[in-house]
């Protein structure tokens, strides 16, 4: 039995990413018509046929596979815990079902393919998170079903992703601290960990910038490791000597143990200092004040990345690219006037 054709097959011929084959089979934009109708051509001579020709007429019941690395999954941070099973729901709407992988870290250091794709078992592939690139363009390369991106974006090559708006967002909650009166904001979040992270990071420049606040060196803090990404309020929040009245934290965790830090030490929030978060959840428990924050619309994500990656293994007509999700200010309890 002849082996089917992939994707990556024709893009190998061509010279070109499985991305841009997938964009010119389904007529999307970003592809020249002159490699549209030659991307055609080949993949008419090999044989190929798009996932929607092996499902019987009108059936639409398509398998998708998740994948979230693991130190995204613990305890504190399920945020990515809300977000699948916000797209679980999206899933089951369309009549289709969801298989969870989660990536250990010695498999998305060493780029290891996952079960599901290896098994076969998915239509298509979500994939909800930061991961190495080194694992993703592996990934790209053996795919043989759709990829679609949430909460990821990747400056090396044209992905199909859903993102909220992080830089927006980050630029709102600060500007939100200068209404409240602080003109000392100091930022809370690995810059460079994630690209949510350093989104977040610019967003807050630019409102000090424009505030004619120049970004200190000392006021930027660390909130996890690089390398594994997990936070630890000892070793990675570090209070710095010459204190803000203010600080913007790039999610709600971080937020949370900055609060707990600075009770530690002796600061009342948001009597003495004030604090804001990103995304608006935040495990039950782990802080005892309401976070102000900015509320990411995670049934929006969900929604508009079930779309996506539906379409795809339809292989009908939709956006490609990125979309962006706006969210929302929530006040709560840790902002006070100064």
């Amino acid at each position: 039995m002849a082996k089917a054709v992939k994707l990556s097959d024709i893009a190998a011929v061509v010279g070109v990413s499985t991305v841009t084959v997938s964009k010119a089979l389904s007529d999307q934009k970003g592809v020249s018509e002159e490699l549209r109708k030659k991307i055609k051509q080949l993949a008419q001579d090999m044989g190929y046929q798009p996932p929607a020709a092996n499902k019987k007429q009108g059936a639409r019941q398509y398998s998708i596979g998740v994948l979230i690395q693991e130190i995204y999954l613990d305890k504190y941070a399920s945020f990515y815990g809300q977000l699948y099973q916000e797209l679980t729901k999206k899933a089951v709407a369309r009549g289709c079902f969801t298989i969870l992988e989660i990536v250990s870290r010695a498999d998305a250091v060493n780029a290891r393919i996952p079960l599901l794709m290896k098994e076969k078992r998915a239509d298509g592939i979500v994939v909800i998170g930061h991961m190495e690139k080194g694992y993703l363009r592996n990934l790209e390369k053996a795919a043989e079903v759709p990829i679609v991106y949430m909460d990821y974006y990747d400056n090396m090559q044209e992905v199909d992703t859903v993102i909220s708006n992080s830089f927006y967002g980050s630029y709102l909650m600060t500007n939100y601290l200068y209404d409240m009166g602080h003109t000392d904001i100091a930022f809370v979040g690995t810059v460079g960990a994630t690209n949510s992270i350093t989104d977040r990071f610019l967003g807050y420049v630019k409102s000090l910038l424009e505030h004619g606040s120049t970004c200190r060196e000392e006021w930027v803090i660390k909130d996890r490791d690089m390398e594994t990404g997990m936070i630890d309020m000892e070793k990675n929040i570090q209070l710095p000597e010459e204190m803000p009245t203010a600080f913007v934290c790039n999610c709600d965790v971080t937020a949370a143990h900055l609060i707990r830090k600075l009770q530690k030490e002796g600061y009342r929030v948001p009597e003495d200092i004030s604090v804001v978060g990103f995304d608006n959840y935040l495990y039950p428990g782990i802080c005892d004040i309401g976070i102000t924050t900015y509320e990411v619309d995670i049934a929006e994500m969900a929604r508009r990345t079930m779309h996506k990656i539906y379409k795809k293994i339809a292989d009908e007509k939709y956006t490609s690219g990125a979309f962006i999700v706006d969210g929302h200010l929530v006040k709560k309890d840790s902002v006070a006037r100064r």
